[in-house]
């Protein structure tokens, strides 16, 4: 018997476990995976969720194991189109954290564990949900020494991402979107330009970006018009110097991936005694780096909500503000992630040239520069 059963020990999950065993809740965190993936994944770590991370005492560890983005640069064709400083979004964090997601993880999950070492359980495969109204019993597959048996809680959180499980055994349909976008990224060795500025490749076959990444890397995402599964280093790194002039060196290569965009948002966030949070609740399209940090905000908001519930207090009215404000959120991060995406589409010369000019005379006015920064980085 626990106060609070999390499903999924990644960022969001964990996140939510600290906040909720710093304030005494019971918690249990169940984890599927039997070790941390050390692929980079998600990097980018906004000002807002630095703040809400800060809560639970990681937002300063992270800062020095991450690589701080002072602002944006747009070339074309090797010609600066405009940039965009930071400085000016946060007076705590004005930056952008860059940061994989296996040290994102690991310092989260080192924090729950000095507040209980044994609130997380990995290898714990959830079979099955019962909600009687009063309390939710989890079924879990999995060896007795993993937490395999059932666990029974006051409430339940689906924090098991976008394909998740959970939501699927409490029957919350999804309202999904496809794109016409495909991406592959890699990272590489940097070659010691551009040190703490992410760069927007705007060419005419497609957009490129490229971010710092600790460890004298650069993670670079390369739009392409098919999905592009079996894409080597050497490959992608002829297809940014194609584009750009820049060589990435394929020896130096730690990570090829392909990813084509979708997007959801769960038609509910709460059912019964359960609530969804993260990409569980809305998939938001990684260009933008939004979504795990929309996540940690949900997680920031539901503790607050949760405690109350716990000692007994009324929460109906705060729980369906609650939903409004986090599916209006998620709504608002999809469109961001939509116009993010159709900036970057191929276009025609003509065209791209007064794509160009436009962005350079957004960003040639302070006050639209300043408002522009404080759009990317989630403010």
């Amino acid at each position: 018997m626990t106060d609070v059963v999390i499903v999924g020990g990644g960022p969001v999950g964990l996140y939510l476990a600290a906040l909720l065993l710093q304030e005494g809740v019971k918690v249990r965190v169940l984890e599927q995976r039997l070790r941390r993936e050390q692929h980079s994944r998600a990097i980018g770590i906004h000002p807002p969720a630095l703040s809400a991370l800060a809560k639970v005492g990681v937002a300063s560890s992270m800062v020095r194991a991450g690589v701080p983005i002072l602002g944006g640069t747009a070339l074309s064709r090797g010609r600066t189109v405009g940039s965009m400083s930071f400085a000016t979004v946060s007076g705590r964090f004005p930056f952008v954290l860059s940061l994989p997601q296996f040290t994102t993880e690991s310092l989260l999950e080192r924090r729950v564990h000095d507040l209980d070492a044994s609130a997380l359980t990995r290898g714990a495969r959830v079979s099955g949900v019962t909600d009687d109204g009063g309390l939710v019993t989890v079924a879990v597959a999995a060896p007795e020494e993993a937490g395999g048996g059932s666990i029974t809680g006051r409430l339940l959180v689906a924090a098991d991402g976008a394909r998740s499980s959970v939501r699927s055994m409490l029957n919350v349909p999804v309202n999904t979107k496809t794109y016409p976008d495909h991406y592959v990224m890699g990272d590489f060795a940097a070659d010691g330009n551009h040190e703490q500025q992410a760069v927007l490749y705007l060419e005419a076959e497609g957009i490129v970006e490229s971010f710092p990444l600790p460890g004298g890397l650069r993670r670079w995402v390369v739009r392409t018009e098919r999905p592009a599964l079996n894409m080597d280093a050497g490959a992608l790194s002829r297809l940014v110097q194609d584009r750009t002039g820049v060589r990435p060196d394929p020896a130096t290569n730690t990570m090829v991936s392909a990813f084509s965009p979708r997007s959801s948002v769960a038609c509910r966030l709460v059912e019964g005694r359960a609530v969804l949070v993260g990409d569980a609740a809305h998939e938001i399209s990684p260009i933008g780096g939004q979504g795990m940090n929309l996540g940690w905000l949900d997680a920031a908001e539901l503790a607050t909500i949760i405690c109350a519930a716990l000692a007994g207090r009324p929460v109906g009215s705060d729980l369906h503000d609650y939903v409004s404000r986090r599916r209006k959120t998620a709504r608002r991060a999809r469109w961001q992630a939509g116009v993010n995406m159709s900036l970057g589409r191929p276009v025609a010369l003509p065209l791209m040239g007064l794509r160009n000019l436009a962005f350079g005379t957004v960003a040639g006015f302070p006050s639209a520069n300043r408002l522009m920064a404080r759009r990317f980085t989630m403010q």
